[in-house]
């Protein structure tokens, strides 16, 4: 049996049951932009301990990586958005980097298509803290999150590459739903509907900047691997092959301090359109 190479978050095995004849949409324009350029000389800190004393404390986590994927009969694009906390401390005079998700929403360019990853999936998610970079750069203060693998439904070393292997004896069930790895779950309108169980390296990297209002904004540079171990239709065992798209303008992270009792899910989302742009849409809301 022929064994799924990599495969990527917004599964298009099932794009070729939609009509297929037109090219990709176009990416959106949208706000995202802005989030790369409004970081600011004023009021930054004059020192670097100043700096990191500016930087700790608790954010609302908003980013967007923006992917495509040329291996189907068409071009399929998607956008990934996530939702999560991040916290900077210090730490024996180390700037420290905590990251957690909560939430995850796929936009594709195909219409009618939607693959969800549930709240659960996500919160299994757990990436490694990490020490930041922090360096001056014209008058404006910038900080580097190095990439620290982790890994989502299966056990081993993050620091290999992903197990290509269906029935690795290290596979797990992180969302307890009674499948290996994580669900993710495809529709194409009201015809067609099954789950895939996949495998996933996270690897991530941050660029952010201080900015004058005190949020940090940048973008992410998203190295992932992702496999399919089982599905829960065949014609969803189909190999697919999505890269992270090179403008950093499409893939920006946002973070925004908030209080110490916005900490959960329901308090991020209460709040979500007060504090974070609109999501970007491949179609207009009518």
């Amino acid at each position: 049996m022929k064994k799924n190479k990599w495969i990527y978050p917004g599964i298009v095995a099932v794009l070729f049951l939609l009509n297929a004849c037109s090219g990709p949409l176009d990416w959106p324009e949208s706000p995202l932009y802005d989030f790369i350029q409004g970081a600011s000389e004023t009021n930054q800190p004059a020192d670097l301990e100043s700096a990191r004393q500016a930087i700790v404390g608790h954010y609302a986590h908003y980013d967007v990586v923006a992917y495509e994927d040329t291996t189907t009969r068409t071009t399929m694009r998607s956008f990934i958005i996530s939702y999560g906390f991040t916290d900077f401390y210090l730490e024996n005079g180390k700037l420290m980097q905590s990251d957690r998700f909560v939430r995850a929403e796929q936009k594709l360019s195909r219409k009618n298509a939607r693959s969800v990853f549930s709240d659960e999936a996500v919160q299994a998610i757990k990436p490694r803290v990490q020490e930041v970079e922090l360096t001056r750069e014209n008058g404006t203060w910038h900080i580097y999150r190095p990439e620290t693998p982790s890994l989502l439904g299966i056990e081993g070393d993050p620091s290999q590459p992903l197990s290509t292997d269906p029935n690795d004896p290290n596979l797990t069930d992180p969302d307890q739903d009674g499948h290996p790895g994580v669900t993710v779950q495809i529709s194409v309108g009201k015809f067609f509907q099954g789950e895939i169980y996949i495998t996933r390296r996270e690897i991530f990297s941050n660029y952010l900047t201080l900015n004058h209002n005190g949020t940090l904004s940048g973008y992410v540079v998203d190295r992932s691997e992702q496999f399919v171990v089982g599905a829960s239709k065949k014609i969803l065992n189909q190999e697919s092959n999505s890269i992270q798209h090179p403008d950093k303008g499409l893939s920006p992270v946002l973070l925004v301090p908030v209080g110490p009792d916005i900490d959960t899910l329901e308090e991020l989302m209460r709040i979500r359109d007060e504090i974070f742009p609109e999501e970007p849409e491949f179609y207009a809301k009518k």
